[in-house]
């Protein structure tokens, strides 16, 4: 197995620049007033469909035709935002493609998902749609392109924190949601790759923990059941052989409840005045608790997902008011 470079990330971000979203990165001057330290947010929210994931799809089609391997049809499976990234990537570079998914995903991600021309098939579980996707991709002229284990798909969700590190310089710590580790692993190598001192903090929902049980034991765990949490970019089975190795190398990971996920949701969305998913908004948290333990100000990037929220998730999010109690240290 190839180790990946920052050259790599390098790589994939000359290959997607003409496709992508150079994204913002934005900060509140009034949270950083009242926990003390100075944070930025990497908006990836804005990025084309609404998500990182954009990067990976990207890269990995644009890798193929350049190596002149232009598959005939483009295979994915994915719960969320992976899906809409290879719908929308496959029409730009014209290609067919089928994505696979699973019924409970997000219902304005399975439409968006169409809405890019790709055939959409629903299955009841993931391990379905896992097994689906894995017996399609075995025609001739299939190319299928998972949401993390993927060495092009990392190296283009890497170009995010390479891009922010480009833009606003050295960074004490780089924190980013974990669902399959792909976004997280090319932070990894992009952030390590620019700044050998930075740390790198993951963050997971404490009802989807597959990673941090994994990171625990040094050996990868499979959750058993689809997990109940808001943050539906973060309900993967379990991370992939590939990202497993990236996630050793992280500084930090936290486990983060679903109040703590609404908490944020609700305050990133009011001070940023951006749509916030809540796989982002539990970054904010992994940072909080991070940031609790250090003795001096510390400078640290965030990394916002994406921002495709539907009518249901958004009731839940809204059914109390955390606004009532501002956020502190």
């Amino acid at each position: 197995m190839k180790t990946l470079q920052l050259q790599d990330i390098l790589d994939a971000k000359s290959r997607i620049s003409p496709f992508i979203n150079t994204t913002p990165i934005v900060s509140s001057s009034i949270l950083n007033d009242w926990l003390g330290h100075d944070i930025y947010f990497k908006a990836e929210g804005l990025q084309k469909v609404g998500a990182f994931k954009a990067r990976g799809a990207c890269n990995t089609i644009a890798w193929l035709i350049e190596n002149n391997k232009k598959p005939k049809h483009i295979v994915a499976n994915s719960s969320g935002n992976h899906s809409q990234a290879v719908a929308w990537a496959a029409k730009m570079f014209q290609i067919p493609a089928t994505i696979y998914m699973p019924e409970y995903a997000s219902k304005i991600k399975i439409q968006a998902t169409r809405s890019y021309g790709a055939t959409v098939v629903l299955c009841k579980t993931r391990d379905i749609v896992d097994a689906q996707v894995a017996e399609a991709s075995a025609k001739e002229g299939v190319y299928w392109i998972p949401p993390y284990n993927h060495e092009q798909v990392i190296s283009g969700q890497g170009t995010a924190v390479y891009e922010a590190i480009t833009e606003i310089g050295d960074v004490d710590a780089i924190v980013a949601p974990c669902g399959g580790g792909g976004l997280l692993s090319g932070s990894v190598i992009a952030a390590k790759g620019l700044l050998p001192n930075v740390k790198v903090i993951g963050a997971e929902p404490k009802n989807a923990n597959d990673a941090s049980l994994s990171l625990q034991k040094n050996e990868i765990q499979r959750l058993g059941a689809k997990p109940n949490t808001l943050a539906d970019g973060a309900m993967t089975m379990s991370v992939g052989a590939l990202t497993f190795e990236y996630l050793k190398r992280l500084d930090a990971f936290f486990e983060i409840t679903e109040e703590e996920i609404v908490y944020w949701t609700q305050w990133l969305t009011h001070l940023l005045k951006l749509r916030i998913e809540p796989t982002s908004a539990m970054s904010m948290e992994a940072a909080k608790q991070w940031l609790q333990k250090q003795q001096t100000k510390k400078k640290v990037l965030i990394v916002l997902s994406g921002g495709n929220i539907d009518q249901e998730t958004t009731l839940k999010i809204w059914e109390k008011d955390y606004l009532l109690k501002n956020p502190s240290m």
